[in-house]
Parts: C-alpha cells; structure tokens; sequence
C-alpha cells in the first residue's frame, strides 16, 4: 500500500534534497522553479500510461546560448506517483532525493543513459 504524506511532509523532502546539492553545484543554479504536482498528465502524443516521478523543461547549461527569451527552467516532482511506489515515510525521502538530483542533473545537461549508469535513474 503507498505511504501516505501531507503537502508539507513532502514539500520539506523536496526541500532537503535541494538542501543537499553542494554549494559549488547550487550557485550554478539560476533561474529554476522548482514545483509539486500530483501527476504527470501526458501530452496527446504520449502514451496515455506515461508515469513519470520527476519532470526537467528548459534548456539546458550545455545548449545554452544566451537565448534572451528563455523562460525560467522548470522541475516538477509528482507527488503521487512517488508514494504509490513507496511503502514507507525512508522511502519517500530517499526516492524525492534520486529524482530531484535526476532532474538537476538534466538541467546540467546530463542524459537519462549516464543518469542510470551512475545508479540515479
């Protein structure tokens, strides 16, 4: 059964794993919102099953190129579909923590392939 959580439970996970990027790290980041949905909706062309538990929109710092433009990047964790697959409060913590540093990696530019190669897929 999925561990249940209140808003403010699993926004202070969210914000101890932001509180967890090193410093050198966290001064790179700049102009990013970082958000809580309950569920990812998949666009038209998606799969109508889509699940994600994390999800990066913007341009990363690796194709960057001074695009006056640009709005703010955007990270978005699902609440609820992090706890339909935990079972308990540890768990939450640890899975918000892989998925906030997937979804800061890409902002970094790095791929889902590196990402589970380095065990945080």
């Amino acid at each position: 059964m999925p561990v249940q959580m209140s808003d403010e439970e699993f926004d202070a996970a969210v914000k101890d794993a932001l509180d967890l990027i090193p410093s050198q790290l966290a001064a790179k980041i700049d102009n990013v919102a970082v958000f809580v949905e309950d569920r990812y909706q998949p666009e038209s062309w998606e799969d109508p099953g889509t699940v994600l538990l994390g999800l990066y929109e913007g341009i990363p710092l690796t194709e960057r190129g001074g695009e006056p433009w640009a709005m703010p990047d955007r990270i978005t964790l699902y609440k609820e579909a992090i706890l339909d697959i935990c079972e308990t409060s540890e768990d939450v913590v640890e899975q918000v923590t892989v998925t906030v540093v997937h979804e800061v990696a890409h902002f970094f530019g790095i791929t889902d392939q590196t990402l589970h190669r380095l065990g945080w897929g």
